[in-house]
């Protein structure tokens, strides 16, 4: 159920594409050329008129709405359209939409700017190019009317696509002047004034999204449906150990099973076998005797990488955001002193799509037809494994299964497809598709972290010092180590951060520290959506409810204490207090728990209701989350994704991914305990925005769930949960 309120990456493989882009095409228009160079398929169409890069308008009126973002269930192929459209003053139930491909943006000198999705940044960083494009095609439409008529344009208005001139009565339509609009010279895109926020007619409103009905009546093609005339499949196994190696395998073994099955070396550690079907490869590559160097590696068990993630708790190579004051001479002075120590175990992503891809190779020409956050990423790997130039190489993106941030810089899957293709006949297309074991076993996963929290409390109980200590693996150390400078990774520190932005640390105490120990393993780590604001979160606002109880303190006026110079994180804390009914009776056996955090540039709180029964069973029975992302574009899409939130922040309540010699143990659902429709609890959103910054969406929320959720856990039983998944005899029912 969801109720909702209103209230008033770097990576290497997207810097290469870039940089072979501007070699390609001369340079970069990062959508402000609106009209490109070059041309290509959608301009040379002729029966769509395109008025701008953005814009296309049929002569009965369909606007056709050209999206450079990944759509992955998110929401934000709807909300652009929904900022184009409302500077474009069309009729909202003519609007449509159609994805770019990275070789038509490089076609037109990359005119469609950045392609990726992830960070919650598709709309916040799109926003003001997208606007601005709508309103130039909107300013072209209107003169064209105006010079048709010969009358001046400041006399010509605009509703929902209908052209008036109120002085001679005369009415026309966008599809009738498009034509002649796509001929006019496009205004100034810096000088135009777009339309203020609070006076919005289709952006900020709840409005029908536009990418559901062919998933309704499963018609909706994802890149694991894609088929090819002549296509073979292949299945793909890794070796089971990061950082293995593939030594031999037996091809004779499987020469005579159904599909002529075909074994190939893929790279240094994988194998794949290619057949008639996916079934009959997977059943191929079951049987294929293979050997494996597992190496050192094996020897690694989850006891090992705890003890070695520990170590950067009390170490001296830790470094700090955050230094303010005298932290250690405050905690000698303190009244009273707290601490405690968190954990968070490995994270799988489990998108419902497995990792697959589709490549189609020829002399001259690379394809791929895959499910990306980053289609340039795919794009750049395809040209680098293939050995073809970016201009002889196209990626057809296609919707996603599932990303959350499994497949953005990690282009791995693409990789490995190509490798295959590399090896059969040219022009053969091959779809290549991991088994569930193999998407599990062979994730990036979400950093294993732990924490040391210290905190200082005066003769009253207010708090005079707060050091946070996060030690774990580094994301930037796996994916991209040239954003490490002299050891300090700043990111995993995020949401702790003093700069104001993105992830702004809300609590204020007179003397604060925030630290960060590196602890590597051999594990691969990646962006989790929501990445290390969750578990920041959930270390800080589950530390404060222990910080507010020895205090003898209530845990939102406790909060409040420490909130006054973040006015932003105080008023999303109250908006969720005032929804969540905090302070006011409970039903017996039911219990509260609240925690604010902030992230992706918006400000998120929320508020638990739980109850705990004597045998540790816990019920999550409704949940108010806040958040002000400043500027709300969809408020449905705002609801859903608060939602999905929620969902995900509840399954590392329960799931992990832990190491057994050297390899992930959980590698398929009934070892992963993912949680079910009946954990999920009644969701409630209030989307408070403020108008003044453009904030994220998908991700914010997620790192308010686990503490708020833990919190009322804390507040029935009166012992903390200091590591997750549930152990100790709780467990989510």
């Amino acid at each position: 159920m969801n109720d909702m309120t209103t209230t008033n990456l770097q990576n290497p493989a997207r810097r290469d594409f870039i940089v072979k882009t501007a070699a390609a095409g001369g340079g970069l228009a990062l959508g402000f050329n609106l009209h490109g160079l070059g041309g290509d398929a959608l301009a040379q169409a002729g029966a769509t008129p395109e008025i701008n890069a953005w814009v296309a308008i049929k002569p009965d009126d369909t606007v056709v709405i050209r999206i450079a973002r990944s759509e992955m269930g998110q929401g934000t192929l709807t909300g652009l359209a929904q900022l184009v459209a409302e500077e474009l003053d069309c009729d909202w139930n003519k609007v449509t939409t159609e994805h770019i491909n990275p070789g038509q943006s490089l076609a037109r000198k990359r005119i469609w700017g950045d392609m990726s999705t992830g960070g919650s940044r598709g709309i916040r960083t799109s926003q003001d190019y997208v606007r601005r494009a709508g309103a130039a095609a909107r300013m072209m439409l209107l003169q064209a009317a105006a010079d048709d008529w010969k009358v001046p344009v400041g006399e010509v208005t605009v509703d929902k696509g209908v052209i008036s001139h109120a002085a001679s009565s005369r009415t026309t339509t966008y599809g009738k002047v498009a034509e002649a609009a796509a001929k006019l010279k496009a205004p100034e895109l810096k000088t135009i004034k777009l339309r203020d926020p609070r006076q919005w007619k289709i952006a900020g409103k709840p409005v029908k999204r536009l990418d559901t009905n062919d998933k309704l009546d499963g018609s909706k093609i994802y890149a694991v449906d894609v088929k090819l005339p002549g296509m073979l499949h292949a299945a793909i196994k890794d070796c089971p150990v990061f950082g293995g190696k593939l030594v031999s395998f037996d091809q004779s073994k499987i020469a005579n099973m159904p599909g002529k099955p075909q074994a190939l070396r893929v790279n240094e550690t994988t194998v794949a076998v290619v057949a008639d079907t996916w079934w009959r490869a997977k059943k191929a590559l079951d049987a294929l005797p293979t050997v494996w160097d597992e190496g050192e590696n094996a020897k690694v068990s989850q006891a090992s990488i705890l003890k070695h993630v520990s170590s950067g708790l009390d170490s001296t190579d830790a470094f700090a955001d955050i230094n303010d004051g005298d932290v250690t001479a405050a905690l000698a002075g303190a009244a009273k002193k707290v601490q405690a120590t968190y954990a968070v175990p490995f994270i799988p992503h489990v998108c419902m799509e497995p990792m697959n891809a589709t490549v189609r190779l020829t002399a001259d020409k690379a394809e791929c037809w895959v499910a990306t956050q980053n289609a340039e990423a795919s794009m750049a790997t395809l040209s680098q494994t293939s050995g073809l130039p970016l201009t002889a190489c196209e990626v057809y993106k296609m919707d996603l299964g599932g990303g959350f941030g499994r497949r953005g810089g990690n282009q791995d899957f693409v990789r490995q497809a190509v490798q295959i293709a590399k090896q059969l006949p040219p022009g053969t297309p091959v779809k290549m598709l991991w088994t569930r074991e193999e998407d599990l076993g062979h994730d990036f996963y979400r950093p294993i972290q732990q924490a040391k929290m210290t905190a200082g409390l005066d003769a009253s109980g207010n708090l005079v010092a707060l050091d946070i200590r996060v030690a774990g693996q580094s994301i930037n150390a796996f994916a991209n180590p040239a954003a490490i400078k002299d050891g300090k990774d700043v990111r995993q520190l995020q949401g702790l951060w003093k700069a104001a932005g993105d992830a702004q640390f809300g609590y204020s105490p007179p003397n604060l520290r925030t630290e960060y120990a590196m602890r590597n393993t051999h594990v691969p780590v990646g962006p989790w959506r929501g990445v290390n604001t969750n578990h920041n979160g959930y270390f800080t606002e589950c530390f404060m409810d222990e910080v507010a109880k020895a205090a003898g303190k209530d845990p939102l006026e406790f909060r409040r204490s420490v909130l006054q110079k973040h006015p932003k994180h105080l008023a999303v804390l109250n908006a969720a207090a005032d929804k969540g009914n905090w302070g006011k009776p409970l039903p017996a056996g039911r219990h509260r728990g609240i925690a604010q955090f902030m992230g992706y540039g918006s400000y998120s709180a929320a508020v638990a209701e739980v109850s705990v029964s004597a045998k540790g069973d816990v019920k999550i029975l409704r949940m108010v989350l806040a958040t002000n992302c400043g500027h709300a574009v969809s408020l449905e899409q705002i609801a859903t994704q608060v939602q999905g939130g929620v969902a995900m922040g509840i399954s590392t309540l329960m799931s992990e991914s832990s190491v057994e010699k050297g390899r992930i143990r959980e590698t398929n659902f009934h070892l992963l305990h993912l949680p079910k429709i009946v954990h999920m609890p009644k969701v409630e959103t209030v989307i408070a925005p403020t108008f003044d910054f453009w904030g994220g969406v998908g991700e914010p929320t997620i790192c308010v769930v686990v503490p708020a959720v833990l919190n009322a856990v804390f507040a029935a039983t009166g012992k903390p949960v200091r590591s997750v998944p549930l152990t100790g005899g709780l467990r989510l029912v």
